[in-house]
């Protein structure tokens, strides 16, 4: 393999932002889904595979779905954060398809969050 040059890596690394941070990318929007063990034993991959077949459904193509790993509450697995751009990101609990289902419908698509499913809105990395 080739070796990059520095302005190569930089290059990579741009790219590579525009997928993480909203404001800058081709998104609008993140569905991402908490796979640590604990999410994972709760039924976390039933989870994504409801937010992937709701977005196929949909037809919407400026939502990413991303896998993270454990969010810290254990106990409110499985768990998924909703991030859509110029808004707080909103973190759903106790997820079931059901759940997953209404979620997209109401905030990823309706732009409204899912309030009786939510754990904590906002970000606990400051701006």
């Amino acid at each position: 393999m080739a070796k990059l040059t520095l302005d190569e890596l930089r290059q990579k690394r741009a790219e590579a932002q525009k997928t993480v941070y909203l404001r800058e990318g081709e998104f609008r929007g993140k569905i991402n889904v908490h796979m640590g063990t604990c999410g994972i034993a709760a039924g976390a991959r039933s989870i994504v595979a409801t937010f992937l077949e709701e977005l196929e459904r949909s037809g919407i193509k400026d939502i990413q779905v991303t896998t993270s790993g454990c969010a810290g509450l254990c106990s409110k697995e499985p768990m998924a954060t909703i991030e859509m751009r110029n808004s707080p990101p909103v973190r759903y609990g106790e997820l079931t398809p059901e759940k997953a289902r209404k979620i997209f419908h109401d905030h990823v698509v309706g732009g409204t969050a899912a309030a009786e499913y939510a754990v904590g809105i906002g970000s606990e990395r400051g701006a």
